[in-house]
């Protein structure tokens, strides 16, 4: 077995600054979400020396409150951006290949009302499909009224003429990022979390860019030949270091809601129309079955914990109601919720709605590039964008595409070894490992080929019956990067919106976390402390949340 790809380790954190500080790289990246992670590993693919700050933790904004899916975005056909879904459609096949748990198939149920309404969608699912080149199996299936109801009993089909089902993709975001950045580190990135950007200098080819940790309060300055901006909501925020004005973003805001499974109990994914016409998810990880998602215009700007109101609740509760037979859904019900924030190109379009997905790339006066708008599906084609921008500006770096690979986007990102499908996996693992399905499909679908390495830092249950496992710990502080409980609880275990038992496994997975850290008595509490009101706060009401059995 080779060498595990790790995000730096926050105890080392010390080191990691003193190399750093003084240092001369090739480029600096603003911003550990997806497309930041996407650019480093392009670049560090390639050999360019590469550094990565982030003001939180990677992923810590939009990259893990997206919708969770790996889609060419069919509504956009409507909108007549057949561009941005051909450009995206395809990638869903090269995501899955490099990361199998992390693109899991799935059928999107669409109901239709009208059977003529039925034939217009069908058409329009197979021009999407071939805009993607979906073939074989995972062409789209057309349900009557009871294949409907058969397929997916809470949709109230009596309400429908029936509906079309076509392949799209679940992920994980947030670990798809962790992924993305691991694989960059082990190329040679340096990645620094919870460091944000304080000041630009200088200009292309020879900038200086100034960090402040915020861990330890160390200031940082480096060299390098570029730097790109793809800090999503918070793109203009750093544009104003090289330059003051000439803002470009909307900043939509999209929230999402977690119900117990058996509250709303989908077998696949069903799209859902709302009172204004946007299509909704409903979509089932693990206990919980999660709703979303609205797009808003924002305008309180980019924050880390953008509020969830009961206005959102009863926005979605109507949204279910209208297609899935269950008792309307209230306050009560929700166990978990997020808000994500969108950074949109400012088109002038009052709706964001209205507003394209399209990614864009721009170079300020100081030879910054920056990097915004797109989608979660076509990080890896927004990257090289970037790589292609860079090339524009330097001969100094060779950053030529890599068209000679044999396969498409490149090696498998890490846990992606997997031959076959994830239920291959599942049942290979429970034959090693002798866990329950359920445990191990869980662990799969966030580990991947990687359950066994994870499994060897701890195998017992950190709290019994709970399915999460001491090693998953361990896993996440030595190999990807978590520095505090809220990394390890909403983005590395991804336990605070899908375990309905999160509120129990808090202090055990601080003290945990607390041993590795050598956190005092004090810390692991205020840890506790924090994750918790984390918690009440992101409910609709500010209410504690439901937990579930």
């Amino acid at each position: 077995m080779g060498v595990t790809p790790a995000l730096p380790d926050v105890r080392a954190r010390g080191a990691l600054l003193d190399e750093l500080d003084g240092a001369t790289v090739d480029v600096v990246v603003v911003g550990a979400g997806i497309t930041g992670a996407g650019v480093a590993r392009e670049l560090a693919r390639r050999g360019v020396s590469v550094a990565v700050f982030d003001a939180d933790d990677a992923a810590s904004g939009t990259s893990s409150r997206s919708s969770k899916l790996i889609h060419g975005g069919l509504r956009y056909l409507a909108q007549g951006d057949v561009a941005t879904v051909r450009r995206t459609a395809r990638e869903r096949a090269v995501v899955h290949r490099l990361a199998p748990h992390l693109a899991e198939p799935r059928w999107m149920v669409m109901p239709v009302a009208r059977r003529r309404s039925l034939a217009t969608f069908r058409a329009a699912v197979t021009t999407y499909e071939k805009l993607g080149g979906v073939d074989g199996d995972d062409r789209h299936r057309v349900w009557d009224r009871d294949e409907l109801a058969r397929e997916e009993p809470v949709v109230a089909a009596g309400r429908f003429a029936g509906a079309v089902a076509f392949r799209e993709y679940v992920t994980d975001d947030a670990r798809l990022v962790l992924a993305n950045l691991r694989q960059a580190a082990a190329a040679g990135a340096r990645i620094v979390t919870h460091c944000p950007v304080v000041a630009l200098a200088g200009e292309a080819p020879r900038h200086a860019v100034v960090a402040r940790c915020s861990l330890t309060g160390r200031r940082v300055e480096l060299g390098c030949r570029a730097v790109v901006n793809a800090a999503g909501p918070w793109v203009d925020a750093v544009r104003r270091l090289e330059a003051p004005g000439d803002d470009r973003l909307v900043v939509s805001r999209g929230i999402h809601l977690c119900v117990a499974w058996e509250r709303l109990p989908v077998h696949h994914m069903v799209a859902l129309s709302a009172p204004d016409r946007r299509t909704l998810f409903a979509i089932r990880r693990d206990a919980v079955t999660y709703v979303g998602t609205t797009d808003t215009r924002d305008p309180a700007g980019p924050r880390w914990w953008p509020q969830i109101t009961g206005d959102d609740l009863a926005y979605v509760a109507e949204t279910v109601a209208a297609t899935c037979d269950v008792a309307p859904l209230t306050p009560d019900d929700v166990t978990a919720a997020w808000a994500g924030l969108r950074p949109l190109i400012d088109s002038g379009q009052a709706d964001p709605t209205e507003i394209s997905r399209r990614d864009e790339v721009w170079v300020g006066p100081r030879g910054v590039v920056t990097v915004a708008g797109g989608k979660l599906t076509g990080y890896r084609l927004m990257a090289l964008d970037v790589v292609d921008h860079l090339a524009g500006l330097t001969d100094e770096l060779d950053l030529r595409r890599l068209d000679d690979e044999t396969e498409p986007g490149g090696p498998r990102l890490p846990g992606g070894d997997i031959d076959g499908e994830l239920d291959d996996l599942v049942r290979a693992l429970v034959d090693t490992t002798g866990l329950e399905p359920g445990v191990v499909r869980r662990l799969a679908v966030l580990y991947g080929s990687e359950v066994p390495e994870v499994l060897a830092r701890g195998a017992d249950e950190l709290v019994p019956s709970s399915g999460v496992m001491s090693g998953e710990v361990d896993w996440a502080v030595t190999v990807e990067g978590a520095a505090d409980l809220t990394d390890l609880v909403y983005r590395r275990l991804r336990l605070a919106w899908f375990h309905p038992g999160v509120d129990g496994l808090l202090e055990p997975l601080a003290r945990r976390m607390g041993e590795l850290c050598a956190w005092s008595s004090d810390r692991i509490a205020a840890e506790v402390a924090a994750v918790a009101a984390r918690r009440r706060a992101e409910t609709p009401t500010g209410r504690e949340p439901t937990t579930g059995g």
